[in-house]
């Protein structure tokens, strides 16, 4: 199981190294690891295994946060109803995913984004693409995929893809206003 202490943190100089494309096939030992990846999202959101392992709440993880520099990922993006049932989940082992295509509309999150790797949210809007298209091999259906994201489920995206060219959330911020609005963006709740 990854915990906390896997995660390497924004002041690691590796978390700023561009990642490499896994070599397919994928390897046993490439498996092994984006699956870990996914497994310790899917704990990290039940209060329970996130308690017991004191693992913070996710929805993506590079590979690269944990030190490997490879074109990995892996996200679990849960949708739960009022009474608190999941009613549907977005969830990906992906290996070499890429942007093929995005709207020119732009999104960003109300609150801002969070990452594993920056232990203090910094505050700020982040420009995202509302729309993306990626594609990519899913180790989880053992196929390739083509994910067409909108909204959340594209800002996860992207954000995760950031990390493989060394990027990370506040790079993004307007550097004379991290606050500022972005015109005509849908805001994300």
């Amino acid at each position: 199981m990854i915990t906390t202490k896997d995660i390497i943190m924004e002041d690691d100089p590796l978390i700023r190294q561009k990642s490499v494309p896994v070599e397919m096939p994928l390897s046993d030992e490439d498996r092994a690891t984006v699956m870990a990846m996914y497994e310790h999202l899917v704990a990290s959101q039940d209060p329970e295994l996130s308690e017991k392992y004191g693992i913070r709440p996710g929805v993506g993880m590079a590979a690269i946060q944990i030190g490997i520099p490879k074109r990995m990922c892996a996200i679990y993006v849960p949708e739960f109803d009022e009474d608190g049932e999941m009613i549907s989940c977005d969830q990906y082992a992906l290996i070499n995913p890429r942007i093929v295509s995005h709207s020119v509309k732009r999104s960003y999150l109300r609150n801002g984004e969070g990452c594993l790797s920056v232990p203090e949210d910094q505050a700020g809007i982040v420009p995202r693409y509302l729309k993306v298209t990626v594609t990519g091999y899913d180790a989880l259906t053992d196929q390739d995929v083509r994910i067409v994201a909108r909204n959340f489920l594209a800002i996860c995206l992207q954000h995760e893809l950031d990390h493989f060219e060394g990027i990370l959330y506040y790079d993004h911020f307007d550097p004379e206003d991290p606050n500022r609005p972005i015109p005509d963006a849908k805001i994300i709740d």
